[in-house]
């Protein structure tokens, strides 16, 4: 009998041993370096070594972030991604990711940056660490031409607006307008579908989203260009991973010096905005004119 408990002390000693060493790493990075509890990262040290950096974009924002016919990732977001890994001197692997998820998806390790349009606000900044601002944005309204909404006072309360979750406009909508029904999907493309298919009487969302849509879209108005405050969007690392996030601003004050934003621009977004939109919304070296 003293034998038996001897083995069954030593076997729970064994199991909690195991249970332990476990702790701490993230499934998808074996490198990552846990901070307070749950928050996951790999500092820059980690990712060097590693050879490879997760960066987590949409797969469905075109021209922003979307893939391909031959399923390679493409736009604004991905331009910037690309350089980076490049001047980072390792391989971008990248994750497709939606708008409610973005900040989990850093917090538990799933990727090392977000470059998904995630816009800078005060709430997100208790979550995630933004680095300096690529880019200018504000909320905007597409409706249809058979019914252009340009105002969002005096609302028909049977009338719905889509909006994707996670969103900057699902924030703003809900504080500022909270008797207006909204729609909501958790993908771009869900929404895009929805709303060509005749479901809600608009779309809000960021005004690059909108007027993108508008211009590939025949039949669709942006009545309201810009709603709300005037916001900048710009990469995000998880709280506290300042190696990473230091090294990333540096790169983006080089970048400036060759004109890298207006660049990417034209690569990726003169197409559906041709030069109109340029001035407004690109931002060098962090320096938003906003």
């Amino acid at each position: 009998m003293r034998k038996l408990k001897r083995w069954i002390v030593l076997g729970v000693a064994f199991a909690l041993t195991m249970g332990l060493a476990g702790c701490g790493k993230s499934a998808d990075n074996g490198d990552a370096t846990e901070k307070e509890g749950k928050t996951i990262y790999r500092t820059l040290d980690e990712i060097k070594k590693d050879g490879t950096i997760n960066i987590g974009v949409f797969s469905d924002k075109n021209p922003f972030g979307y893939v391909d016919e031959n399923g390679d990732y493409q736009g604004y977001d991905v331009y910037f991604a690309d350089r980076l890994a490049k001047d980072l001197g390792v391989k971008a692997n990248y994750v497709s990711t939606e708008a409610a998820n973005r900040i989990e998806y850093l917090q538990t390790g799933k990727v090392d940056i977000i470059l998904a349009n995630f816009t800078v606000t005060d709430e997100r900044k208790e979550e995630v660490d933004f680095a300096l601002p690529y880019m200018n944005v504000a909320l905007g309204v597409v409706s249809r031409n058979d019914h252009v909404v340009k105002s969002l006072d005096n609302w028909n309360k049977d009338d719905k607006i889509i909006i994707i979750s996670g969103t900057t406009a699902e924030t703003y909508l809900t504080e500022n307008y909270p008797d207006i029904p909204l729609q909501k999907f958790d993908s771009y493309a869900t929404a895009k579908e929805a709303f060509e298919n005749g479901t809600g009487v608009a779309w809000a969302n960021d005004n690059t989203e909108v007027i993108a849509f508008s211009q590939q879209n025949d039949g669709f108005t942006v009545g309201i260009p810009s709603l709300g405050s005037n916001d900048t969007i710009a990469p995000a690392v998880t709280k506290g991973n300042t190696t990473l996030l230091d090294w990333i601003n540096e790169d983006i004050k080089k970048l400036e010096e060759e004109q890298f934003f207006n660049k990417d621009y034209d690569e990726t977004l003169t197409e559906t905005y041709g030069d109109e939109y340029k001035e407004t919304l690109v931002v060098e070296g962090g320096k938003s004119k906003e």
